[in-house]
Protein backbone atom coordinates (compact mmCIF):
# COMPACT_ATOMS: atom_id res chain seq x y z
CA UNK A 1 0.00 0.00 0.00
CA UNK A 2 1.29 3.39 -0.36
CA UNK A 3 1.87 5.62 2.75
CA UNK A 4 0.10 8.50 1.74
CA UNK A 5 -2.99 6.20 1.68
CA UNK A 6 -2.24 4.52 5.14
CA UNK A 7 -1.98 7.92 6.62
CA UNK A 8 -5.36 9.23 5.31
CA UNK A 9 -7.31 6.59 6.68
CA UNK A 10 -5.62 6.92 9.90
CA UNK A 11 -6.89 10.52 9.65
CA UNK A 12 -10.39 9.33 8.95
CA UNK A 13 -10.37 6.70 11.50
CA UNK A 14 -8.88 9.35 13.94
CA UNK A 15 -11.79 12.01 13.57
CA UNK A 16 -14.50 9.36 13.57
CA UNK A 17 -13.52 8.63 17.06
CA UNK A 18 -12.53 11.92 18.38
CA UNK A 19 -16.25 13.25 19.12
CA UNK A 20 -17.25 9.88 20.63
CA UNK A 21 -14.41 9.95 23.53
CA UNK A 22 -14.91 13.78 23.76
CA UNK A 23 -18.45 12.94 25.06
CA UNK A 24 -17.74 9.62 27.17
CA UNK A 25 -15.08 12.23 29.13
CA UNK A 26 -17.07 14.63 29.53
CA UNK A 27 -20.24 12.40 30.67
CA UNK A 28 -18.20 10.72 32.96
CA UNK A 29 -17.28 14.10 34.63
CA UNK A 30 -21.24 15.35 34.46
CA UNK A 31 -21.66 11.87 36.38
CA UNK A 32 -19.17 12.75 38.72
CA UNK A 33 -20.37 16.43 39.79
CA UNK A 34 -23.61 14.90 39.97
CA UNK A 35 -22.71 12.19 42.30
CA UNK A 36 -20.84 14.70 44.67
CA UNK A 37 -23.70 16.61 44.93
CA UNK A 38 -25.72 14.03 45.82
CA UNK A 39 -23.19 13.34 48.52
CA UNK A 40 -23.38 17.36 49.66
CA UNK A 41 -27.36 16.50 49.29
CA UNK A 42 -27.43 13.62 51.42
CA UNK A 43 -25.03 15.02 54.18
CA UNK A 44 -26.97 17.97 54.37
CA UNK A 45 -30.38 16.10 55.12
CA UNK A 46 -28.87 14.00 58.00
CA UNK A 47 -27.20 16.89 59.34
CA UNK A 48 -30.94 18.25 59.09
CA UNK A 49 -32.62 15.45 60.92
CA UNK A 50 -30.21 14.83 63.12
CA UNK A 51 -30.64 17.95 64.71
CA UNK A 52 -34.72 17.69 64.57
CA UNK A 53 -34.30 14.35 66.33
CA UNK A 54 -32.07 14.95 69.45
CA UNK A 55 -34.60 18.13 70.62
CA UNK A 56 -37.65 17.72 73.23
CA UNK A 57 -39.76 19.56 71.15
CA UNK A 58 -40.99 18.79 67.95
CA UNK A 59 -41.38 22.60 66.52
CA UNK A 60 -37.97 23.63 67.65
CA UNK A 61 -36.56 20.40 65.91
CA UNK A 62 -37.84 21.21 62.70
CA UNK A 63 -36.39 25.04 63.11
CA UNK A 64 -32.99 23.81 64.41
CA UNK A 65 -33.08 20.90 61.90
CA UNK A 66 -33.85 22.96 58.78
CA UNK A 67 -31.37 25.65 60.42
CA UNK A 68 -28.32 23.26 60.20
CA UNK A 69 -29.42 21.72 56.81
CA UNK A 70 -29.46 25.20 55.11
CA UNK A 71 -25.96 25.73 56.67
CA UNK A 72 -24.59 22.38 55.20
CA UNK A 73 -26.03 23.69 51.78
CA UNK A 74 -25.38 26.75 51.87
CA UNK A 75 -21.11 26.02 52.72
CA UNK A 76 -21.23 23.90 49.50
CA UNK A 77 -23.11 27.01 47.45
CA UNK A 78 -26.20 25.27 46.95
CA UNK A 79 -28.18 27.59 48.90
CA UNK A 80 -31.26 27.20 46.30
CA UNK A 81 -32.10 23.50 47.00
CA UNK A 82 -35.05 22.78 49.04
CA UNK A 83 -35.24 21.40 52.51
CA UNK A 84 -37.89 20.15 54.43
CA UNK A 85 -37.47 18.59 57.94
CA UNK A 86 -40.83 16.66 58.82
CA UNK A 87 -41.11 16.43 62.62
CA UNK A 88 -42.00 13.34 64.84
CA UNK A 89 -45.77 13.62 66.03
CA UNK A 90 -45.09 10.68 68.84
CA UNK A 91 -42.34 9.04 70.45
CA UNK A 92 -42.16 5.89 67.97
CA UNK A 93 -42.57 7.96 64.75
CA UNK A 94 -39.91 9.37 62.92
CA UNK A 95 -38.11 12.38 61.72
CA UNK A 96 -37.70 12.58 58.34
CA UNK A 97 -35.59 15.46 56.19
CA UNK A 98 -35.93 16.06 52.43
CA UNK A 99 -33.64 18.03 50.41
CA UNK A 100 -34.34 18.55 46.79
CA UNK A 101 -31.49 20.29 44.08
CA UNK A 102 -31.99 21.31 40.25
CA UNK A 103 -28.35 20.22 39.68
CA UNK A 104 -27.61 22.20 36.44
CA UNK A 105 -25.65 20.26 33.12
CA UNK A 106 -22.61 22.66 32.73
CA UNK A 107 -20.38 20.68 30.71
CA UNK A 108 -22.78 19.41 28.39
CA UNK A 109 -23.77 23.17 27.07
CA UNK A 110 -22.65 22.94 23.58
CA UNK A 111 -24.34 20.33 22.97
CA UNK A 112 -27.81 21.43 20.90
CA UNK A 113 -30.57 20.50 23.06
CA UNK A 114 -28.90 20.47 26.36
CA UNK A 115 -27.97 24.23 27.20
CA UNK A 116 -29.62 25.34 30.66
CA UNK A 117 -30.59 22.03 31.00
CA UNK A 118 -31.51 20.21 35.21
CA UNK A 119 -31.59 17.21 36.58
CA UNK A 120 -33.47 16.81 40.04
CA UNK A 121 -31.79 14.95 42.57
CA UNK A 122 -33.81 14.06 45.79
CA UNK A 123 -32.52 12.36 48.99
CA UNK A 124 -34.41 11.84 51.96
CA UNK A 125 -32.98 10.63 55.22
CA UNK A 126 -34.73 9.11 58.60
CA UNK A 127 -34.57 9.05 62.00
CA UNK A 128 -36.04 7.63 65.27
CA UNK A 129 -36.96 10.61 67.21
CA UNK A 130 -35.00 10.23 70.79
CA UNK A 131 -37.26 11.41 73.12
Amino acid sequence: MELRRVKGQSLVEFSLIVPILILLVIGMAEFGRALMTKNILTGAAREAVRRAAVEQLPAVGKTIGETRGYEVLNSAGMGSASLIVTPAVNTHDPVTATVTYDFPLVLVGFIPGLDNSTITLTTTTTMRWEW
